[in-house]
C-alpha cells in the first residue's frame, strides 16, 4: 500500500484503457486486438527513440523547509500579495520530495524510459555559494537510484528558476557576473557527484523566459522590471552563467557524461510554405534569438544585435566562455512565437500579428500552432548544425475536470499532442536529429504565476490529498510510446 490510498490495485488502473472506465476484461481484449492490429505506421518515430516526461524542482518538490534548503526567489516572490493568481506557493506543491518513489511508478506505468526534472540549487548551497548541505543532494541520491531501478534514464537540468534568494540579496542575482561564476561552481559540484548516473545534463532553463518575465515584465521571480540595456546584460550574464556551467561540467562529471541547454527558442515559422519565406524565417529566427542562443552555437553576437545603443557590455573572452562546445540543445515549444513573411526591407522579413480569433488552449498564452514542433527543430538543425535535438518541453494545459464517471476526458490536450506529435514525426522523417520528446508534464503542478488554476499533467493531483489520477491522455501517450508511433 502506498500513501493516500495509492495501492497495487490502483497502480493497475493506469495502464492505457483503464482511463476510459472498461472492465478489465475488455482491457484485456482491446489490448489483445490492438496488438493484432499493430502495422508498419507513417507515423512511426525512429526505433531509438527516447520518449519521457519533464518536471521542475519548485513546482513538484514541496518540502521547502525540509533538511536543510534555503530560500529561492520564487519562495519570496510566491509569498508576495498579489504576485500568483490563485494566492498559493511551492511549500508543499506535489510533495514529490516524499512521494517521488509513487511518482516513479506513474512514470513506469506510462512506459516512458527517460525523465528530466531539475536540481534545486538552494537545497545543495542554501546560500548559493559557500558550504553545501549534504542532506539537500542526498534527496537527488535517492530519486536517481529510484530511476534506474526502475529502467528510467534521468536527465538533469541545474537551473529551472529557483535561484537562492541569499544571491539575489547579496549581489542583485542574475544582474551580476558573481551569479554566473557561482553556478559554475554549484554545477561543477553536482556533475562531480551525480554524474556516474547522470550521463545528460542541461545547464539552464529557458533564458529568454526568466530575463523577460523576471527582470523585464515583473510576472516571475524575483519580479524586477529593468531597462532594456539591464535585460540585455542579465541575458548575457545568464549565457556566461551558462557557458562556464559548461566548462565546470567537462572538468568535473564523469566521463561520458553529455551536456546541453533547455531554451524556448524564440521560433519563426513560414506564414506560408515557400522558399522566400522559409528563408526569411530563418532569418528572423537567427536573430531573435541573438542575445542567447545564436552566440553560444556561434560564438558571435549578430551584427544586429550588437549595433543597438544597450548591447551587453561584454570581452572577447566571455563570447569564447559562452559558446564552448556543447552536445545537445533541448527545445521547449509550445507555440508558434511568430509567423513570417519576406519582405523586401533592411531586415528581409516582417512578422504577421496574431489576430483576436487565433485559437488557444485554457491558458489564453499558448496558441494552438502545431507546426511549431516541425520548425523550432528544423531551424535549430539547419541554422546552426545542431547535431542531436531534444524536445525538452511540449504539453498544454486543460480545464482536467473529473466527469460524473470519475474519469477525466482531456480529449483537447488529446488532440494538442497528437497534432504536435505529428509535425514532430515530420521532422525526424525528413531527418532533422531529434532524438526525444519529454511531455510537459507528468503531473499538475505549481504553474508559477498561474499557480494551480493551470493543469499540464497527464496525472491530475488533487492538491488537498495528494492523490494523483491519469487522464484520458495519459492512455494516450502510453499508446503513443507502445507504438513508437503517432496514434
Amino acid at each position: 500500500m502506498w500513501s493516500n490510498g495509492f495501492s497495487r490495485r490502483h497502480l493497475g488502473k493506469l495502464a492505457g484503457w483503464a482511463a476510459l472506465g472498461l472492465s478489465t476484461g475488455s482491457v484485456k481484449s482491446a489490448d489483445a486486438q490492438s496488438r493484432s492490429s499493430d502495422h508498419k505506421s507513417i507515423a512511426a518515430f525512429p526505433a531509438d527513440f527516447r520518449w519521457g516526461t519533464a518536471t521542475s524542482s519548485y513546482q513538484i518538490e514541496g518540502a521547502v523547509n525540509e533538511d536543510g534548503r534555503g530560500p529561492s526567489i520564487w519562495d519570496r516572490f510566491a509569498h508576495t500579495p498579489g504576485k500568483i493568481a490563485d494566492h498559493s506557493n511551492g511549500d508543499v506543491a506535489d510533495d514529490h520530495y516524499n512521494r517521488y518513489k509513487d511518482d516513479v511508478q506513474l512514470m513506469k506505468a506510462l512506459g516512458t524510459k527517460t525523465y528530466r526534472f531539475s536540481i534545486a540549487w538552494p537545497r545543495v548551497f542554501p546560500e548559493g555559494t559557500g558550504a553545501p548541505n549534504p542532506k539537500g543532494l542526498d534527496f537527488y541520491n535517492r530519486l536517481l537510484d529510484e530511476l534506474l531501478a526502475n529502467g528510467i534514464e534521468p536527465f538533469a537540468t541545474l537551473y529551472h528558476w529557483d535561484l537562492p534568494q541569499a544571491l539575489q540579496d547579496r549581489s542583485g542575482g542574475w544582474m551580476s557576473r558573481d551569479t554566473a561564476k557561482a553556478f559554475a561552481d554549484y554545477s561543477a559540484y553536482v556533475s562531480e557527484r551525480l554524474s556516474d548516473r547522470v550521463k545528460h545534463i542541461f545547464t539552464i532553463n529557458e533564458c529568454s523566459r526568466l530575463v523577460q518575465l523576471g527582470h523585464g515584465l515583473g510576472l516571475d521571480a524575483p519580479g524586477l522590471k529593468l531597462s532594456q540595456g539591464e535585460l540585455n546584460q542579465v541575458r548575457h550574464h545568464v549565457a556566461l552563467g551558462h557557458g562556464l556551467a559548461v566548462q565546470a561540467i567537462r572538468a568535473y562529471a564523469k566521463p561520458g557524461t553529455k551536456v546541453g541547454l533547455a531554451e524556448n527558442m524564440v521560433n519563426g515559422i513560414p506564414a506560408i510554405e515557400t522558399p522566400a519565406n522559409i528563408r526569411a524565417a530563418e532569418i528572423a529566427t537567427r536573430e531573435l534569438n541573438a542575445g542567447y542562443l545564436t552566440v553560444i552555437l556561434e560564438g558571435k553576437f549578430t551584427d544586429a544585435y550588437l549595433a543597438q545603443a544597450d548591447a551587453p557590455k561584454h570581452t572577447a573572452d566571455d563570447v569564447s566562455i559562452i559558446s564552448s562546445p556543447i552536445d545537445f540543445v533541448g527545445l521547449n515549444v509550445y507555440t508558434p512565437d511568430h509567423y513570417v513573411l519576406a519582405a523586401d526591407n533592411s531586415r528581409g522579413y516582417t512578422l504577421a500579428p496574431f489576430p483576436a480569433s487565433f485559437p488557444h488552449m485554457d491558458a489564453a498564452w499558448l496558441r494552438v500552432g502545431p507546426e511549431a514542433l516541425y520548425w523550432a527543430p528544423r531551424h535549430a538543425s539547419k541554422i546552426w548544425g545542431v547535431k542531436s535535438i531534444y524536445i525538452t518541453e511540449n504539453g498544454t494545459s486543460s480545464t482536467d475536470q473529473p466527469a460524473a464517471d470519475g474519469n477525466i476526458y482531456d480529449t483537447d490536450r488529446v488532440m494538442y499532442l497528437r497534432n504536435y506529435l505529428l509535425h514532430l514525426q515530420r521532422a525526424t522523417s525528413e531527418g532533422v536529429p531529434v532524438a526525444g520528446y519529454f511531455l510537459w508534464s507528468l503531473i499538475d503542478n505549481f504553474e508559477w504565476m498561474d499557480g494551480y488554476q493551470k493543469r499540464f499533467g497527464l496525472y491530475h493531483v488533487d492538491f488537498n490529498t495528494q492523490r494523483r489520477t491519469p487522464k484520458l491522455s495519459a492512455s494516450f501517450y502510453r499508446e503513443v510510446i507502445r507504438q513508437n508511433a503517432v496514434v
